[in-house]
């Protein structure tokens, strides 16, 4: 369904990530407590999202290279029986016209 609105299940959930911590940060920022306590879990929160960040863009750079590399084989692969095709229709066109002449 989110494919045929043209979101990728990817955008979807980095949307859900950045949604939780955008609501994270509102209740630290609104929860009652004093300002020196509200510094440091903002720090603590924007470390732990930043290594969160990290993790998920390493991770997504994996998949992604992963799926380069899969679809290069396969063009090759491809490629390779379109050629093979190619030359053997050719070869059958040549054999045919020599039987004609």
């Amino acid at each position: 369904m989110s494919e045929e609105r043209g979101y990728s299940a990817g955008s979807v959930i980095l949307a859900f990530v950045l949604g939780g911590i955008v609501g994270a940060g509102v209740a630290l920022l609104t929860a009652p407590q004093s300002g020196k306590e509200t510094r440091e879990k903002l720090r603590e929160f924007a470390d732990e999202t930043r290594k969160n960040v990290s993790d998920y863009t390493g991770n997504l750079k994996e998949k992604i290279s992963s799926a380069v590399e899969t679809s290069k084989e396969y063009v090759s692969d491809k490629k390779s029986l379109i050629s093979t095709a190619i030359e053997a229709g050719k070869e059958a066109y040549h054999k045919e016209r020599e039987k004609r002449s």
